[in-house]
């Protein structure tokens, strides 16, 4: 491939680069030490979220450098630059966490801004922590020009007493601090161990999670989503996907060709099958919203009650992403799922192949019990359900990997704040068999819909993960294990039915019937609403209060802008 494969005159970066009147533009390019030849090829955006937050992303501008030469190999000029992360174990427990989904769209945004405000012709992005790889993909597909995604790889698991860990033990460590069942020396000493290396949290959190739909949807390299940070394997795909951007370029496979409604379809097989992140529902919901596609909340969870549960991965399993990796990767879970009839292998991704294709010489490996076989799963249906009712007529979702029970009914004991249900946790100021609630913690009604791991580690810590059952509006982590239902909607502040509990109302919950029932007659549920006022959070300026101004609900992927329907003209058409 050379220059001559490329017509400048139909590429964005024409607008930047060709003609006379673009001297000045071209100047600049100079300055930046570009040659004549350079600034005449494509321009390809090498966009990642490295920043020093966290280890997430610490390995992700090495990662670039391999995917210019790549670029450039293949005749191509890379321009790289950055975006920002909120980090979700950082921002943990704290208002910070009103930080993590917003910056979801926020990478979505200045990712476009970027691209535009330079015109770039394709986009190679990297990602590490969890609300960064659907941001990036969400961009690819916002933008339509020819991208491919890459993870930048997970974290190698801890060693503590002789066990694999990962931060999630951590978080539940510190609930068994308090119980008086950790002492203070030993969780010293796990905090210390449990993240040893680079790489994103390594069970089936959210950002393997998102990985794992990476190469089921079609956006990334098949095998790139596997291999741990600091392995040097990583380099190579990444080098690969600088060189396969510009065969997109030539061929002009854009995301909206490959990211279809079987491709999102193939994304939540693997979210269920692998006991996913719950968060998988709202961020499939928003990359489909991207390219116009409808496909809510609904109908992600009526693929996951159909698709068996066959991966054994924390945090309801027994292994993280590195073991994984070892038997071959997302490309075993997904050859599985492919041959027992649970994906569309006809469905195009960015090796210019199908799915069906690039699985052709994959072969389940018989000498391990990470994956399990389609005909023995370890559940028929999925790791992650849908729940709706008359607490949560828009529905709701929970992960039921790895719980012994699927059915609860309690009362409600009711918060109006996630730090007021964590210090009541912290006292143990609840009973078995509660249903603690925590509201106002929405997309609006946060702002921000926080991530609940905080407290569901430390009930879990506490020995009663089994013994309570949580519900919010706000979300949990893709590491929270237990009763625990997020995405309730509509949301408190909207003045849904969970914004009129009182404690003592008593709540039903099944799993198996896919319901979430309060005991209240509709009567009564009406005569609460008449009596409900809205309650005004804190956050009045700033980018908090803009979030809560624009933001969905939860069930259609808590998005910001109108999406791919209203759209009258795609950036790559420019």
């Amino acid at each position: 491939m050379d220059a001559k494969t490329f017509d400048k005159s139909k590429l964005p970066s024409r607008h930047t680069t060709v003609g006379a009147s673009r001297a000045p533009h071209r100047s600049y390019y100079y300055a930046m030490g570009l040659t004549e030849e350079e600034i005449a090829q494509p321009f390809v955006g090498v966009v990642t979220t490295w920043n020093e937050a966290a280890p997430c992303n610490i390995s992700l501008a090495r990662q670039a450098q391999s995917v210019k030469v790549g670029v450039q190999e293949a005749s191509g000029t890379p321009r790289e630059f950055t975006t920002i992360t909120v980090t979700d174990g950082i921002a943990m427990g704290h208002e910070g966490m009103k930080s993590s989904l917003v910056s979801r769209d926020v990478i979505a945004d200045s990712v476009e801004l970027t691209m535009r405000g330079h015109c770039y012709d394709a986009m190679v992005g990297l990602a590490g922590c969890d609300k960064s790889l659907p941001g990036l993909m969400m961009a690819m597909v916002r933008l339509n020009v020819p991208s491919i995604f890459m993870y930048g790889g997970s974290i190698l698991p801890g060693r503590f007493h002789g066990k694999d860990v990962t931060v999630v033990d951590v978080f539940e460590g510190v609930g068994q601090h308090a119980a008086g069942n950790m002492s203070d020396e030993d969780l010293h000493e796990l905090e210390c161990v449990a993240c040893p290396s680079a790489g994103s949290c390594g069970g089936q959190f959210t950002a393997n999670t998102m990985a794992c739909v990476s190469e089921a949807i079609g956006l990334a390299l098949p095998g790139s989503a596997g291999a741990p940070a600091p392995y040097e394997s990583r380099d190579e795909y990444a080098r690969a996907s600088g060189q396969q951007v510009m065969n997109l370029i030539a061929s002009n496979l854009r995301p909206r060709d490959i990211v279809t409604r079987k491709a999102l379809e193939n994304a939540a097989v693997i979210i269920a099958a692998s006991g996913g992140s719950t968060n998988g529902g709202l961020h499939l919901p928003a990359i489909a919203h991207e390219a116009g596609i409808d496909f809510d909340l609904d109908d992600v969870v009526e693929i996951f009650r159909r698709t068996p549960y066959i991966a054994d991965l924390k945090p309801g399993g027994r292994y993280v992403a590195k073991d994984m990796f070892e038997i071959g990767g997302v490309q075993v879970l997904m050859k599985t799922l492919l041959d027992g009839g649970y994906l569309h292998g006809d469905c195009i991704t960015v090796t210019g192949k199908t799915i069906a294709e690039n699985l052709a010489d994959v072969v389940f490996p018989t000498n391990q019990d990470v994956i399990r076989p389609i005909t023995d799963p370890i559940t028929p249906t999925g790791g992650v359900v849908g729940l709706k009712g008359n607490l949560a007529p828009d529905g709701a979702i929970v992960k039921v990997a790895g719980m012994a029970r699927q059915q609860h009914s309690g009362p409600a004991r009711v918060f109006d704040c996630e730090e007021d249900a964590f210090d009541a946790v912290q006292r143990r100021d609840y009973k078995e068999g509660d249903v603690i609630v925590i509201r106002y913690e929405g997309p609006k009604g946060g702002p921000g819909m926080r991530e609940m791991l905080s407290t569901t580690a430390a009930i879990y810590g506490q020995g009663m993960g089994e013994k309570v059952a949580l519900i919010t509006d706000g979300r949990f982590s893709g590491g929270t294990r237990g009763f625990c239902i997020g995405h309730v909607g509509p949301e408190a502040a909207e003045g849904g039915p969970i914004g009129l509990l009182k404690d003592g109302d008593m709540i039903h919950i099944d799993a198996v019937k896919g319901t979430l029932e309060v005991e209240l007659s509709d009567a009564e549920l009406a005569d609460r609403r008449k009596a409900w006022t809205p309650r005004k959070n804190d956050f009045q300026s700033g980018v908090l209060w803009k979030y809560a101004q624009t933001v969905g609900p939860a069930h259609k992927g808590a998005v910001t802008h109108p999406g791919g329907k209203a759209e009258v003209r795609c950036y790559a058409d420019i």
